[in-house]
């Protein structure tokens, strides 16, 4: 059964050959997890922006999960994978790729602090421009 936030089976046609999981030329090591699975395990702790060890028990294990997460992006699967689904909804009118981009941004709300102040460094807004805009 698909939860909420899952790949459909539309996207996963899509998504599938750019996050395929590459067994070691050896054969050895341990059967890979279902990479659909890892992904809405990636795509649950991105949503909810839970920790890692918070995942629930129908995905893959955490450590699983980040491992494939880490893996993706340093090898730029996961944009490729991004930019290819992206284009496909646009391609249907489902996504505008002139406006986008993610805001990780908070305000913290501490007893007697001075609506005027500053946030420290630490606590300052924390927004990028999504990878599949044009230009990045």
């Amino acid at each position: 059964m698909r939860g909420r936030g899952d790949v459909s089976n539309e996207e996963w046609a899509v998504l599938e050959p750019q996050l395929r999981f590459e067994r070691r030329a050896d054969g050895r090591g341990r059967p890979p997890k279902d990479t659909r699975a890892v992904l809405n395990g990636v795509l649950w702790v991105l949503r909810t922006g839970a920790q890692w060890r918070e995942l629930p028990a129908k995905y893959p294990p955490y450590q699983t999960c980040h491992r494939r997460f880490q893996r993706w992006v340093r090898n730029g699967q996961l944009e490729k994978a991004l930019r290819v689904l992206a284009e496909k909804l646009h391609e249907k009118g489902l996504l505008d790729l002139d406006e986008g981009f993610i805001d990780g941004s908070f305000a913290s709300a501490k007893k007697g602090a001075s609506r005027w102040a500053r946030p420290s460094a630490a606590k300052g807004q924390r927004s990028w421009p999504s990878p599949l805009l044009p230009g990045h």
